[in-house]
């Protein structure tokens, strides 16, 4: 069966940018020049693979401004020791993912008391209907949306405490600063990762095309006692930018 003509184009158009011939913020020609450029098709072919390399956010559309490359976001390393201690300047583990300082990072958050359903209550060992506090964050970096999660904490754990308080998020040291400050000692983070395409929310949440995948992970604190006492589910990063490192030791 033969590839539909808007397929064959967009691959065609595609290549281009990727081989650097329009470079990002180069404009792409215009729908006329194109349906010339490619044998005189209809512009409902050009829409159409022009609709396509959108989705993947290989390009944008501006009033006025045309039809351009889009940049590429910088590439992110998430290092296995994120979650150590650091000495120095306030960082998170997600400042210190993206290489950014205190004064780049700005935090949306939304706090709200929820009852653990059969999914958290699995999460967390805990009973079906324990309360928990939701901590729902979008993450900037220098104003562009780079993360969205929410973390959920016991709420008998915080209550009547500042880590109840949005007024105090950021905090320096992330979750596990918080967690030392009400006396609880995380000695082992877990997290578990998927892949997978963007819901409409996530999509229009960090800003990125319906066809650039997301990679989605739960993450767990667990205290010194073996109760975990923190679980972010699910945390999402867009996936054609995030590299996640492991480190194992060997024995032998």
């Amino acid at each position: 069966m033969a590839q539909p003509e808007y397929l064959r184009i967009a691959a065609d158009l595609r290549r281009r940018i990727s081989s650097g011939e329009w470079g990002p913020g180069d404009q792409i020609p215009t729908l006329p020049a194109l349906c010339t450029e490619y044998g005189g098709v209809s512009e409902t072919t050009i829409r159409g693979a022009l609709r396509l390399l959108a989705g993947e956010g290989l390009i944008e559309t501006r009033a006025r401004a045309g039809t351009r490359v889009r940049p590429r976001p910088p590439v992110h390393r998430m290092a296995a020791d994120r979650y150590r201690n650091k000495p120095g300047a306030p960082s998170t583990p997600f400042t210190r993912d993206q290489g950014i300082g205190w004064s780049e990072y700005r935090l949306d958050k939304r706090f709200e008391r929820v009852h653990a359903d059969t999914e958290l209550a699995a999460l967390f060992d805990c009973e079906v209907g324990e309360r928990l506090l939701a901590r729902h964050f979008v993450f900037y970096d220098n104003n562009q949306p780079t993360q969205m999660s929410t973390s959920y904490v016991r709420w008998s754990d915080v209550a009547g405490t500042p880590v109840a308080d949005p007024i105090h998020e950021p905090w320096p040291g992330g979750t596990r600063a918080q967690l030392a400050t009400l006396g609880i000692r995380v000695t082992a983070i877990t997290e578990s990762f998927t892949a997978g395409m963007p819901t409409e929310l996530e999509a229009a949440t960090l800003r990125i095309g319906s066809g650039i995948p997301v990679l989605r992970y739960t993450r767990r604190h667990i205290a010194d006692t073996g109760r975990i006492v923190e679980v972010a589910h699910p945390i999402v990063r867009r996936g054609d930018s995030t590299i996640v490192d492991f480190r194992i030791e060997l024995d032998d």
